[in-house]
């Protein structure tokens, strides 16, 4: 797995839960990006990791469909730490 290489940005607030999520389901990015793509998401390994470095805005859509792969609750991706 490459480490990335930038610090995590503030474009959402949502790409740090979606990559704990993610990693914690053992689902490779590569195989996320297949699902959301199978989902009918139209998007490519460099946004993906863009929405998790949170380097871009994601959308509604996006978030919701997410959500659904990850089998949580919408609201999860929006989990602050304290």
């Amino acid at each position: 797995m490459k480490t990335r290489k930038l610090e995590i940005s503030d474009k959402n607030m949502v790409g740090r839960n979606i990559a704990r999520l993610r990693i914690s389901k053992g689902i490779k990015q590569k195989d996320f990006i297949a699902q959301i793509q199978a989902a009918g998401i139209d998007m490519n390994p460099t946004s993906y990791s863009k929405l998790e470095g949170q380097f871009r805005l994601v959308t509604d859509k996006e978030l919701f469909v997410i959500a659904k792969l990850l089998d949580v609750d919408i609201n999860e991706l929006f989990h602050q730490e304290e």
